[in-house]
């Protein structure tokens, strides 16, 4: 049986209780997919998840930050991503993950009840991960599990630029 998580907040972690999740689920030989919503930097704890067979890392982002409002090529990027999730669904996955996915509600790329229908859509027997700002209270109802990362203090705070090994 699988199960629904949620890692949401404003704390650092969210990505990387996923990553954590992804490298349990390969050491014990379960297939993972692992979609990265809305990042382009192709992070350290990616490179090596890419390096194992049992993962299919998909990233698809036309750009850097959104500033304003996302550009059209970008709300593309993430709906072309998560009919590929829901595709991924029909394959023989053990778990998928959608790292930032929840983000894209708060830029209006996707609703509410888009991330709802892929929970409904999602096979028993999958394990789904779901990261990211913005959790809404009915994405948290229909989820099984969920972790809020609160910020309590970070060094970002005083102007400390994120750092490639420990951020990235």
């Amino acid at each position: 049986m699988g199960f629904v998580h949620v890692y949401t907040g404003d704390g650092k972690g969210k990505t990387t209780a996923a990553v954590g999740l992804a490298l349990r689920a390969l050491g014990a030989q379960k297939r993972v997919y692992f979609a990265q919503f809305m990042k382009s930097i192709l992070s350290n704890e990616i490179k090596m998840l890419l390096k194992n067979r049992n993962i299919i890392v998909d990233r698809e982002w036309s750009g850097g930050f959104v500033i304003d409002k996302p550009t059209k090529e970008q709300i593309e990027c993430v709906k072309n991503q998560s009919k590929r999730v829901k595709k991924a669904f029909l394959k023989d996955f053990n778990v998928i993950i959608c790292d930032e996915i929840l983000v894209t509600t708060l830029f209006g790329i996707l609703k509410e009840e888009d991330i709802l229908n892929i929970i409904e859509e999602k096979p028993k027997d999958i394990e789904l991960i779901l990261t990211g700002r913005g959790a809404t209270k009915n994405i948290i109802k229909k989820a099984d599990l969920v972790t809020y990362m609160k910020k309590i203090k970070h060094y970002f705070d005083r102007g400390v630029k994120a750092r490639e090994g420990i951020e990235f």
